[in-house]
């Protein structure tokens, strides 16, 4: 039995995966959000390591015998955010996370302070990133920054706690700025930009490599054996291409969860800075990927639900699937960038609007102008990663969004690409953490990273293209006026 734990933005989610490829339970805790300042966002790491361990307690009441039985336990989580430890492994402040924006102009100076960043990183400067948070709090916060001894991300937060060890692996390292991506190792000419050094970072590791054991301490608040190998494990992202089995190049998927997430395995290293996408490690080794990210995906969804009042999501969703393409045809235009946006825009001020409000605008349409803006911004980041270099005529789709019929069908015909979606697919990165900690145990990434069966596919829709193509080419143009007003 293999224990994989998401630590995600909204929700920690645990899952158990036998031998046999077959998901005996999954268990969630969930997670709240802090905004301080307009573009902050934050969480107490104390918080997350709470959730693991209510998380952990219900799958073993759940599945007590299974619980009992887990070998080896692997980590996915939320990239970028910077954890910040004394020499006591105490908590200097609360972790800022990867859809903060408080540090665009730190990112402005090191691209010119190091021409060479996107090369070495793979990616621009942009302020999601670890590296421009801690030049963040350098400037503005001197004495907290004074005191770091370790920057550890999100999940590796809870490694700390699980094993006794600064760890980290390779593709959520890639996610700070301060990762050789090419090497796989990290960068003195990156650190430097932010007055660290390789004293300050954790030990890096394959995905699928053992980090440590879990500690006795550990072992006893949650029920298990201690000694038990705690793989690297991987970034969300990395994490949900290991449970869709993506591996070899061309293969990829499509995350709607929080943020929006385009991935594509790549049989090499292959940076393209220049249209705001990623070229990250995998979570295996020899393997990269590249990614484009929009970073209110789902969220916006959920966002628009509140803001209407609406019973649920998936009931506002409903209003808008039962629209007619003429309907569809007369809805507002949704720009999706409530926290800025990253691929391809590299924007960390522009923000969300409706465009084409009329007396006839009502919650189901607003709904679906909100699930439309979302594809299209997705749209965009295909286009991002089709300049780069990548192919691509299938992908997975996992995360929460995955499952809504009116987005996967969307999806597949505005990127003109097959959609399939796999049972289970919203718990794709504890699925990936699952087995990640299965290849640790020494098993074989073939026999373990097999695609999950497909429960439906999605096809490109003629009738449909002819209503989003054209509503797709005026989104288009929104954003550079948008940009000019502001």
């Amino acid at each position: 039995m293999f224990l994989g734990i998401d630590l995600g933005t909204s929700e920690v989610k645990a899952l158990l995966l036998d031998d046999g490829h077959r998901v005996v339970g999954v268990a969630g805790s969930a997670l709240q959000v802090s905004r301080p300042f307009p573009g902050h966002s934050e969480q107490e790491p104390a918080h997350w390591w709470q959730a693991t361990q209510s998380a952990l307690a219900d799958l073993q009441q759940k599945h007590p015998r299974e619980y009992a039985a887990v070998k080896a336990i692997g980590l996915s989580g939320q990239m970028h955010g910077a954890v910040l430890l004394d020499k006591s492994n105490a908590i200097l402040r609360p972790a800022i996370l990867w859809n903060d924006t408080r540090s665009s102009s730190e990112c402005e100076k090191m691209m010119i302070e190091l021409p060479d960043l996107p090369q070495i990183a793979g990616s621009l400067a942009m302020p999601g990133f670890t590296a421009p948070k801690l030049r963040w709090v350098a400037a503005h916060e001197p004495a907290v920054f004074e005191k770091i001894a370790k920057v550890l991300l999100p999940k590796d937060y809870v490694r700390l706690l699980l094993t006794g060890e600064h760890v980290s692996d390779m593709s959520d390292a890639s996610g700070t700025m301060w990762l050789d991506v090419e090497k796989r190792e990290w960068s003195a000419a990156l650190l430097s930009l932010t007055g660290l050094d390789v004293s300050q970072m954790p030990r890096l590791v394959e995905g699928d490599e053992v980090s440590g054991v879990l500690s006795v301490q550990a072992a006893k608040k949650l029920g298990l054996s201690a000694g038990i190998v705690v793989a690297g494990g991987a970034g969300d992202n990395a994490a949900s291409a290991i449970g869709m089995g993506a591996v070899n190049a061309g293969e990829g998927f499509l995350s709607l969860g929080t943020s929006g997430v385009l991935f594509v395995v790549t049989p090499s290293y292959q940076p393209n800075a220049a249209s705001a996408a990623h070229a990250f490690c995998h979570a295996v080794s020899n393997r990269w990927h590249q990614m484009s990210v929009m970073l209110s995906a789902a969220s916006s969804l959920q966002w628009v639900t509140h803001l209407l009042g609406a019973e649920s999501e998936a009931a506002l969703e409903a209003k808008a699937k039962n629209l007619t393409f003429k309907q569809r045809a007369s809805s507002p235009l949704f720009l999706p960038y409530l926290s800025g946006e990253r691929t391809p825009h590299n924007d960390a001020n522009i923000r969300g609007s409706f465009h084409e409000l009329s007396h006839d605008t009502d919650a189901a349409t607003l709904a679906y102008a909100v699930v439309e803006g979302v594809s299209f911004g997705l749209a965009d980041g295909l286009r991002a990663l089709k300049a780069a270099g990548s192919s691509v005529q299938r992908l997975s789709l996992v995360g929460g969004g995955a499952r809504s019929e009116l987005w996967a069908q969307q999806l597949a015909t505005i990127l003109d690409v097959e959609i399939v979606t796999h049972e289970g697919s919203a718990a794709g990165g504890a699925l990936g953490a699952a087995r990640l900690a299965w290849l640790a145990t020494g098993a074989s990434i073939e026999s373990v990273c097999i695609a999950p069966e497909v429960t439906r596919i999605y096809s490109p829709d003629a009738q449909e293209k002819s209503l989003l193509g054209p509503r797709y080419e005026r989104f288009r143009a929104l954003y550079p006026a948008v940009r000019a007003i502001h």
